[in-house]
């Protein structure tokens, strides 16, 4: 199986309610019990008497920022400027697509990475503006609307913004790419609460193919198709169903993606608890991450990343806990057959009685090719429980898809409490009070050492008996319930803050001493010994793992044993960091002797046309490859389009040992020497090369590049634990959207590994793209040359280390 076998197939479409005065206090319980020693004079200077913002942005290597400030509004402040400084351009490009405004500046056919196309992008984007969605949620009271130290840290991120491009000028914009035009201006709050909201209910479909939809027209048409991006846009899973775009999941295409490890005092080597954070997203858009360290002393202390436009870190660590997030696999949006009125396709029953769809009709201004502006009116389409989507809209059906975020703009509440968070005890708090975690999991570790995993996600409340009851055969789309009955709504938890999904008490969590971890797969085993059994289907508990889960847990199980050639059983920083590194690939460890055993017995073989081809120069390659994706490992490249040929044979009847749940780790496995569909992978795969131009004993370092420099890694489908897969000029263009249409380079970004010691933290980080978009930035490729070297940084956290860091630099800001 690969990593796009494990998901439901509508995932992508992506004790009592706690007391408001429990969400109120929170983040005062929550502050650190001793703070560092800091700058003293952020009370001083001009503005300070008054009420005003003061923060200091200090630099350290590769241009890092260590925003110190007395509250939050000064917090947001600096760390809205630094990333202005560093990157403009895309945040910029973000308020364009949350303004519903790209077919106005870019034209209506154009897309930016990870959205749908202008037209379809611009009438979603607006239509949830022109709802009121996001003003409504603002207005309420915590935890359900912002905290008031939230509010202080959006508004001085877009203060910190702003003040960066006044005093820059957008005509002397250091990125060329958004240098004088017309789309750059000022920012404001409400921006930045639609970009938060976005992010939110990327797991949601409602922007998939709602824009196209027309009453009783069937599918859409392909040229409207709002799919997420090109790279996502086809599924070459073995015994993946034909589905509507709107039913893509997660896994389908490489997006989203993570490895998290937490390490408890039992597995490591001298007790300490450690953490590896690998996220794995696209290198483009605004999935990137940027790094920074965010201090108000007394109150917060934490370091780590955040992703672009959000004025917080999603991953990273205190003094006393470390936490990262992996995509979970839950399902985050639940799709309903609506049985239609006969003679009326915008009419469907409920209980018996007729309810009619809500239309809006949302104008679009559009650029043509000339620059001439003209509107578009698009109609949108809603049902009792959300969009109502293009494909398989007939005469007698529709389909409608209920969006467990749809209300969701507690998650920046719930990463900032999490963010003060000194053990695992106050986290687990931050996420009951919030219930903000929009679609991903936790994984966690203290400086007792002891590890954490939930899903604490908002999780659509669909039991298996619900399920069973009002689950439909239909030919579109498998895991539609039926619309026609309130009795398959959604049920509700006492503790769930809002009706609909599970509560805190039924998310699926497990605490340990020895680890957890999780590599895309499913609750089910977080800890190979530790099973955590018996969820329901809607948070995807099945125990079979793909490739990389697998070889997560096997990496984990070496490394305890001491048998991956590392030194002494047990985990330490260093070797936390060189299993990382390790550049293992699982379906090679498992399958690759007999691939060569295949080829051994059948030189020459026919390709899928027909052609014969003769492999024996391919069979020695893989004979004397050493399983590894370093970039300059011959093989790989080989392998991983053998793979792929494999998988495009949508059969599984050339595996000779069949999943087998004792042994989870290692079944499926083996190729089948006389499998005529297994030879013929072998031979397109050897023809594919060929055709490309590449030798049969190319480098993967050679195929995947960034702005030129070779990147080792491969693709988790291939079962490489470090994902990452490029073309050979990736960053050519600067960290924008591939021109030609390429595949957008994906994987790897962020990296930290954490050890909790009792003498405080120590980190090693990655950002293995830089801190800056922007081509022209000393911060494009620094930290790339890093990785292509396998060579980490060292974290500056206190404050002795930032001030003896080489190079730095401070700016003091007052407002």
């Amino acid at each position: 199986m690969n990593d796009r076998q494990q998901r439901s197939p509508i995932r992508r479409l992506a004790s009592g309610v706690l007391a408001l005065g429990l969400a109120a206090g929170l983040l005062t319980a929550l502050a650190p019990a001793s703070a560092q020693a800091a700058d003293t004079d952020l009370a001083a200077g001009p503005g300070a008497d008054r009420g005003g913002w003061t923060t200091k942005i200090r630099r350290t290597e590769f241009g890092v920022p260590h925003i110190l400030a007395r509250d939050f509004g000064g917090l947001g402040y600096g760390y809205g400027y630094a990333f202005a400084q560093d990157n403009l351009c895309q945040l910029a490009d973000q308020v364009v697509t949350v303004r519903g405004e790209r077919s106005r500046w870019f034209g209506p056919d154009g897309r930016s990475v990870g959205r749908p196309v202008n037209l379809a992008s611009d009438t979603y984007q607006q239509s949830v503006r022109r709802s009121g969605t996001v003003q409504r949620l603002l207005a309420q009271p915590a935890p359900l609307g912002p905290t008031g130290e939230v509010r202080q840290l959006v508004d001085g991120y877009v203060a910190g913004y702003n003040r960066y491009l006044r005093d820059t000028g957008a005509d002397h914009l250091p990125d060329p790419s958004c240098r004088g035009k017309g789309w750059v201006g000022p920012i404001t709050a409400d921006d930045i609460w639609n970009i938060l909201y976005g992010a939110n209910t990327e797991a949601g479909t409602g922007k998939k193919s709602a824009a196209t939809a027309v009453p009783g027209a069937g599918a859409a048409p392909v040229s409207e198709a709002a799919t997420s991006d090109t790279s996502a846009a086809s599924d070459t899973s073995a015994d993946a169903p034909a589905r509507p775009s709107w039913v893509r999941r997660a896994a389908d295409g490489p997006d989203t993606g993570s490895n998290a490890w937490a390490i408890g005092r039992d597995a490591g080597r001298d007790g300490n608890g450690l953490l590896l954070a690998n996220p794995h997203l696209q290198w483009v858009g605004w999935q990137r991450f940027y790094q920074a360290q965010l201090t108000i002393p007394g109150v917060l202390d934490v370091a780590g990343a955040g992703l672009y436009g959000i004025p917080f870190l999603q991953i990273g660590h205190t003094k006393g806990l470390a936490w990262t997030h992996t995509t979970s696999y839950a399902d985050h949006v639940t799709a309903y057959r609506l049985a239609l009125v006969p003679g009326d396709p915008t009419a469907y029953l409920v209980d018996g009685k007729v309810e009619r769809m809500t239309t809006e009709t949302v104008p679009v201004t559009v650029r043509a090719a000339d620059g001439a502006l003209s509107t578009v009116d698009r109609k949108l389409y809603h049902s009792r429980h959300g969009y109502v989507m293009a494909d398989g809209w007939t005469g007698e059906y529709a389909y409608t898809l209920r969006d467990a975020n749809a209300e969701n703009l507690r998650s920046l509440n719930e990463w900032v409490a999490m963010g003060r968070s000194q053990n695992l005890d106050q986290l687990r708090q931050a996420q009951r009070t919030y219930q903000g975690d929009p679609w991903m999991y936790t994984t966690a570790v203290d400086s007792s050492g002891t590890t954490y995993f939930a899903d604490s996600s908002a999780v659509p409340h669909i039991t298996d008996a619900l399920r069973a009851r009002c689950l439909v055969p239909d030919p579109i789309v498998d895991g539609v319930l039926d619309g026609s009955t309130t009795a398959c709504d959604p049920g509700r938890d006492p503790d769930a803050l809002l009706p609909g999904v599970f509560g805190p008490a039924n998310h699926p969590e497990l605490t340990r001493t020895d680890y957890v971890a999780n590599a895309n797969n499913g609750p089910y085993l977080t800890n190979a010994d530790a099973p955590i059994a018996g969820l329901p289907a809607v948070y995807n508990g099945g125990p079979e793992l793909a490739a990389r889960p697998q070889l997560s847990l096997r990496m984990i199980a070496d490394r305890r044993a001491g048998t991956d050639g590392l030194g002494a059983p047990g985990f330490t920083l260093d070797s936390l960091q060189a299993t990382m590194f390790g550049n293992r690939v699982q379906s090679a460890e498992l399958d690759r002797d007999d691939a060569v055993a295949l080829c051994r017995t059948h030189p020459v073989i026919a390709a899928t046309d027909g052609t014969r081809v003769d492999v024996r120069a391919a069979c020695d390659v893989l004979a004397a490859w050493n399983t590894r994706a370093d970039a300059d490992s011959r093989g790989t490249v080989l392998w991983q389009e053998y793979r792929n040929a494999l998988a495009r044979t949508r059969t599984t009847a050339w595996q000779t040992v069949p999943y087998d749940p004792a042994r989870p780790l290692t079944t499926p496995r083996g190729i089948a020497a006389d499998n005529p569909d297994a030879q013929r992978a072998l031979a397109d795969a050897v023809r594919a090369l060929t055709a490309a131009g590449l030798p049969v004993d190319a480098p993967i370092g050679g195929v995947q590049r960034w702005a030129g420099i070779p990147l080792h890694g491969c693709s988790g489908e291939t079962g490489c634990f470090n994902v990452l897969t490029a073309g050979p000029d990736s960053g050519a263009g600067g960290g924008t959207y591939p021109a030609d249409g390429t595949r957008v380079p994906h994987g790897s970004s962020f990296l930290m590994a954490t050890e909790l010691t009792d003498g405080g933290p120590r980190t090693r980080t990655l950002l293995a793209y830089g801190q800056s978009a922007d081509p022209t930035s000393a911060h494009f490729t620094d930290q790339t040359r890093r990785y292509a070297r396998k060579q980490w940084v060292t974290e500056r956290f206190t404050e002795a280390e930032i001030r003896s860091a080489p190079g730095l630099t401070v700016t003091t800001l007052r407002r």
